[in-house]
């Protein structure tokens, strides 16, 4: 067991470093409704004329992942004197699209152009701290398996709720903020999310269960079987759909996991 490994969601930061340098681009050349030309499919070759030549005499975007990969640090590895870091990305494919039979995985996802320079900002986290690319899952398994396999002195640097069931230390590097998830918060959190379903993932939960329902449901509740229990009752019995769903949110703890019922 590894004492305070630094556990990075390289995603966020690639995504947000990327995003920062557009919205730097489109601060200069406009107002923000110029933002929308980007959209426009039939506008957007030429977006992408203007942004490479701007880009070219501005901010590199090397600048903004050392930034944000120091903003990190220093909150967390430096602070804490934890003993390692370890960037993680998503790569190629993903075992829930196979899982998904009800509704397609994260099919409601937006369409709009992704950051022009995405590609780039992940080359940057793999060649300057040595990223882990996933494969056949997404970057969040590589870190939940990783802090299981490290214990909760473990620190996890992202701004995905889904960490959340992960049970360690959680720094938000949006906020800046510090989150400990236990056991059973994580294990409740989780829960929480098969009553409720993620409409980012097209994963549908109970029909008129949200939050607040979901934790009143299973306010008091500290075993996992009995946490399964509310959720098969809210879904009427249907206990394919509670084990489909419990495998799209559960984040493995370790290779090749697929999510079981606690009995």
């Amino acid at each position: 067991m590894e004492s305070g490994k630094v556990l990075i969601d390289g995603d966020i930061v690639a995504y947000r470093s990327a995003a920062s340098l557009e919205s730097e681009f489109f601060r200069e050349v406009g107002p923000p409704d110029l933002k929308l030309y980007k959209y426009k499919k039939d506008h957007y070759e030429e977006f992408l004329k203007g942004y490479k030549f701007w880009e070219a005499g501005n901010t590199s975007l090397k600048e903004h992942i050392h930034k944000s990969m120091d903003f990190i640090l220093k909150r967390t590895v430096r602070d804490f004197q934890s003993g390692s870091y370890q960037v993680y990305l998503t790569g190629s494919n993903n075992f829930r699209h196979q899982v998904a039979k009800s509704f397609p995985y994260k099919e409601t996802r937006k369409v709009n152009p992704k950051p022009v320079d995405l590609p780039k900002a992940r080359a940057y986290l793999i060649e300057d701290f040595g990223a882990i690319v996933s494969e056949g899952e997404e970057a969040d398994d590589l870190i939940a398996i990783e802090a299981t396999r490290c214990g909760p002195t473990t620190i996890i640097a992202s701004i995905d709720k889904d960490m959340l069931q992960i049970p360690c230390r959680h720094f938000n590097i949006n906020r800046g903020d510090w989150t400990t998830v236990t056991e059973v918060s994580g294990l409740r959190f989780f829960y929480t999310q098969v009553l409720t379903g993620d409409a980012s993932d097209n994963i549908k939960g109970v029909h008129g269960i949200g939050p607040k329902t979901a934790k009143k449901l299973l306010s008091g509740v500290n075993v996992e079987e009995e946490m399964w229990d509310v959720c098969v009752k809210a879904y009427e019995g249907d206990i394919q759909r509670v084990v489909e769903n419990a495998r799209l949110l559960w984040l493995r703890r370790e290779v090749g996991e697929l999510w079981m019922p606690p009995k």
